[in-house]
């Protein structure tokens, strides 16, 4: 369990483009993996499978996983991107504080750990082989519902996505609220499915 030290206001945090340069000395296969930072701290950017092709999910923020210790819920995005014919995946999130339980993240968004983060998205949205629309997954379940900041930087997330072209999915059934399902729990060869995210957001907005 990652229970988060301080408030992200308190911390030093570096900016993606630094923390994408790394530290030179990670502990896993850079050819394969993608982690920003390439080091276990307090927020996390990027995690990943290379390919060029890759599934991207978007989840609401990370926990303890890290290259070659992947926690459940990065297993399970793992198991459904092979099963719908992606050759790697990434898991970005709409708030980059590890935090195991939701309600141990920031009570005010940290714009900027929120505008790194937006930056850690485009380059994702960026790297996908020519050919290949991004495939965005949306995957945040109603944990979005934890911060009122959380939603605002979904909207970001989805604005950034048209400039590149992305086609957004589910996989598993809506909420009652119309939440896209969380990857637990989910059978490991779930479909993704296209997911109306115009709609979503305008639901959200009218909230």
């Amino acid at each position: 369990m990652h229970i988060p030290s301080s408030p992200t206001q308190d911390l030093s945090v570096l900016t993606f483009a630094d923390a994408l340069r790394g530290t030179g000395t990670p502990d896993y296969d850079r050819n394969k993996w993608l982690y920003v930072p390439d080091f276990y701290s307090e927020y996390r950017y990027l995690l990943g499978v290379r390919g060029e092709n890759p599934l991207i999910c978007i989840g609401v923020n990370p926990s303890t996983a890290a290259p070659e210790a992947l926690d459940n819920t990065l297993k399970s995005v793992q198991r459904i991107a092979a099963a719908n014919g992606y050759d790697g995946w990434v898991m970005c999130n709409v708030y980059a504080q590890r935090a195991t339980r939701p309600q141990d993240m920031d009570r005010r968004c940290n714009e900027t750990l929120h505008r790194e983060n937006f930056k850690a998205f485009e380059y994702v949205l960026r790297q996908v082989g020519q050919g290949h629309a991004p495939a965005v997954w949306a995957a945040w379940g109603a944990v979005i519902e934890t911060r009122p900041y959380l939603p605002a930087c979904v909207m970001d997330f989805v604005d950034i996505g048209r400039a590149y072209g992305a086609q957004w999915w589910k996989a598993g059934p809506v909420s009652k609220a119309g939440h896209p399902h969380h990857p637990l729990y989910l059978r490991k060869d779930a479909p993704v499915e296209p997911f109306d995210v115009e709609s979503y957001l305008t639901s959200l907005s009218s909230r």
